[in-house]
Order: structure tokens, then sequence, then C-alpha cells
């Protein structure tokens, strides 16, 4: 997730009478969770402070941001996709739970089709794919047997000239950890800053409270990444991580998918010549798949598994 716009939004005392009788669904994927909106006429207006009233936990629904079904002709940023992408017929807009605007959100991309569905909005029987539009460009899905499968496109490093030199790029410090560790600074679409650590009981001692500082820090700010590799790393040609993160203009959430495809780009670069293409990316809310494979263009793609949950339906009172 990322902060694009900022914003000033009371998450305790976001006014939501304005949205009464709207109809809304929760849903999650291993446990990062999302309030959901259908706008299949894109007339529905979300201030800011609407969803961070609606995603306040005591006050509002819940969640760790919002999204919007909307169809992508009535955004500007989904005219421009469309152009290219004439089948990208739905976009996910999705909101931080703060109300800043973002990119995408791996995740959140498998519980938004899959409320398209649930909604009736498309048909998407397993085994086929849909495109949708989302600010960090156009996403293909696959319906799979367990869940749903997201070309999540090309990653790159955020500073190529030092994570190809010397395998960092910044430092990272955050309560709990005597020191700072040295890290890599990845974007998936959105930026993240992966740090490797060596054993779990360190993991569990990290505190994320509060955001981990981070030197330098990308120009639009990052998501963390803390990670511990499995021992032993790979085991019949799948390797296995430990992860929690601490998400811009969220906190900590109980799973990141950019943050997840983040975490084996970096731990996968470190682990040198011979390192796996198939990941399982452990988080406190389940587990994800994560997958490299050359794209269309030429260029590495990741692709990210598992599954996606509607738990809850109701109108705002």
């Amino acid at each position: 997730m990322d902060s694009t716009h900022a914003v000033t939004a009371d998450r305790t005392a976001g006014d939501t009478a304005a949205l009464s009788g709207l109809k809304f669904s929760k849903g999650h994927g291993t446990g990062n969770d999302f309030v959901l909106i259908a706008d299949p006429n894109g007339t529905l207006s979300l201030d800011p402070e609407h969803v961070a009233g609606l995603c306040d936990r005591h006050r509002g629904i819940g969640g760790d941001g919002l999204i919007r079904a909307v169809p992508s002709r009535f955004l500007p940023e989904g005219q421009e996709l469309l152009a290219v992408h004439p089948d990208a017929e739905w976009f996910m807009d999705y909101r931080n739970g703060d109300g800043s605007l973002s990119e995408m959100c791996g995740n959140g991309v498998r519980v938004f089709v899959h409320f398209l569905i649930a909604e009736g909005l498309v048909d998407l029987p397993a085994g086929e794919s849909l495109v949708i539009g989302t600010r960090g460009g156009v996403k293909t899905i696959v319906r799979t047997a367990a869940g749903y499968a997201v070309d999540m496109g090309p990653w790159e490093f955020i500073y190529p000239g030092e994570a190809t030199a010397r395998a960092m790029d910044s430092l990272v410090s955050a309560d709990g950890l005597e020191v700072a560790r040295p890290a890599l600074s990845v974007s998936m679409g959105n930026p993240h800053t992966v740090v490797a650590l060596a054993e779990a009981a360190e993991l569990a001692a990290t505190m994320l409270f509060t955001a981990p500082r981070v030197d330098p820090t990308p120009p639009n700010g990052t998501n963390v990444e803390f990670v511990v590799p499995a021992e032993p790393l790979v085991h019949e040609g799948t390797g296995t991580i430990t992860m929690r993160v601490h998400e811009r203009g969220v906190g900590e959430t109980q799973s990141c998918g950019t943050g997840a495809c983040a975490a084996a780009v970096a731990i996968r670069h470190w682990a040198g010549q011979g390192a796996p293409d198939a990941w399982n990316v452990n988080v406190p809310g389940g587990v994800v798949g994560v997958k490299f494979f050359v794209g269309p263009e030429g260029h590495e793609h990741v692709e990210l598994s598992g599954p996606a949950v509607i738990v809850a339906t109701g109108t705002l009172s």
C-alpha cells in the first residue's frame, strides 16, 4: 500500500453520515482486510474522512483499506488504461485505512475480484482470467481452485545501482532491534524496503506500533518488511520465508501481497544463483505463494497467489 496523497483525516472521527444507506461488504486475503463498495454507475464520492471513518476499527466497519469497484471509464486513470487495454472494464479504486489514495494492493486485488463475482458484476469460472485496472497498472487475475493468482507485473529495484553493487541500499531502524539493519528497496508498483533477520525470536521482538525509520527513505515513503528465511531455505524446489510488515497509511497488517512479493525478490536476490522461482511466504494471516516468470515483454514478472474471503455484507446506518 502507498500513501500517494497526503491527508489530515481524523481516523477516530470520520463522519460517515453522508453515506447512510450505502451497501458494503467486508472481505480479507490472509487477514489483510478491506471494506468493499460497488459503484457501477461511478456516482459515489468518497472523501478521505469518509474512508478513514469506515476503516476505523472502533467507530466504523474496520479495515486496512477501502476498495471501490467502479467501471474504468468513469476515472481519468481508468480511461488511460482502457486506451491500451480495452478489456480492463473494472477499476480497483483503492484507499489506505487513513483515507489516502494508493496505487494498488496485492491481497486487495484478489478480494476485489472475489467481490466482483459475489456481486454478480463479472462471471469468472475456475481456470479463466480477468483483466482489471489499478493505479499500479493493469493486472491479470486467474481464478484457481484455492483462490486467485495475480500477475503483479514486473518488479524492479528502487536503487538499481546500489542493489547490484552491494545487495543493500538503505538502513532500517525499528523499536525492538538494537541496531539499524541493512535493507534492499524493491518496487512492485509501490515501494518496499526489505530487511532480513536471523531468527524467529528477532522477528517476534520487532515492534511495529510505530513506523520503522528508513535511511534513505524512497521519495514517496515505503512499506517495510522484516523477513526470516527458513532453515533450510529451499525444500523440494520451493523457498520459504516468514514475514511481518508495516504498511504506510495503515501500520502493521496481517498480510501484504506486494510486500510478500518484494520480500521474495530480496531474499532470492541475496540467495544468489540457483535460488528457486517458487516461494511460500508465511505472514501472520496465513500463507501466500509467489512465483517468478518471464512476461510477454521479456521482463521478469511476479505472480501472487492465495485465498480471498467475503465475511459480511450490510448497509450503513
